[in-house]
């Protein structure tokens, strides 16, 4: 009988959970099984893994073929490691205490590298949220920035409105103080006027005083004129026969 070891699944749908098992080749994937090694949830990072590491060995040892992802899980929990060891160990190659330090040793660098990979992981996802919170605070900054703006024009429409209402005070205002000058000009016009009056009076009557005596003179020169040089033609025969 060949005994395969392999992943029989288990979970919910869309989220899987494996068990790690030894069984018959024959048998379905999700059927009886020889025993149980351990336990694969890929649905962490890094994925969770728990495996006994000495019956997975041991199974190893009997002649037991894993399959690509259980030979993948295998090699990174330092089973084919310790299978290969132990090989050396049988061959003379090793002894137990080198054995045993050298998987330590790769155990506790692997360890390492798992936990450098946590770390990098936790790093990415703070650094992440940072950037998350930074973003956040932008976007928050500039609502904030757009709500004063508003508030400004807001503010400068009320008072443009307040200017319009207060229109027609300043109107009646400005119309007061041009009114003023022109009540002074009125109250000066009267003056104006009657000053305008006397000289003109003045002009005309000084001409006439002055004029009056050569009037009356040519009237009476043009009054003996006609007298003295009028002689009609029979006036002129009358003297002819008389003389």
């Amino acid at each position: 009988m060949s005994v395969k070891i392999r992943l029989q699944r288990h979970g919910k749908k869309q989220k899987p959970f494996y068990w790690i098992v030894a069984a018959d080749a024959r048998a379905k994937r999700d059927g009886k099984y020889l025993e149980k090694l351990g336990t694969y949830n890929p649905n962490t990072n890094p994925a969770t893994i728990e495996l006994n590491l000495d019956q997975a060995v041991q199974w190893l040892h009997n002649g037991a073929q894993p399959t690509d992802t259980a030979r993948a899980i295998l090699s990174y929990k330092g089973a084919l490691m310790k299978h290969h060891l132990d090989g050396g160990i049988r061959k003379g190659a090793l002894t137990q205490e080198q054995a045993d330090a050298k998987l330590a040793k790769w155990l506790e660098d692997k360890a390492n590298a798992v936990t450098a990979k946590k770390d990098g992981l936790s790093k990415k996802q703070q650094d992440a949220k940072a950037k998350a919170l930074k973003a956040e605070k932008a976007a928050n900054e500039k609502r904030v920035a757009k709500a004063e703006e508003a508030a400004a024009i807001t503010e400068e429409v009320a008072e443009e409105e307040v200017a319009i209402e207060t229109a027609p005070e300043v109107a009646e205002e400005v119309a007061q103080v041009k009114e003023a000058p022109v009540a002074e000009e009125t109250q000066e016009a009267p003056a104006t006027e009657v000053a305008t009056e006397e000289v003109v009076a003045e002009v005309e009557e000084a001409p006439v005083a002055e004029e009056a005596p050569a009037t009356e003179e040519v009237a009476a020169e043009a009054e003996e004129a006609p007298v003295a040089t009028e002689e009609t033609p029979a006036d002129e025969a009358s003297e002819e026969k008389e003389a």
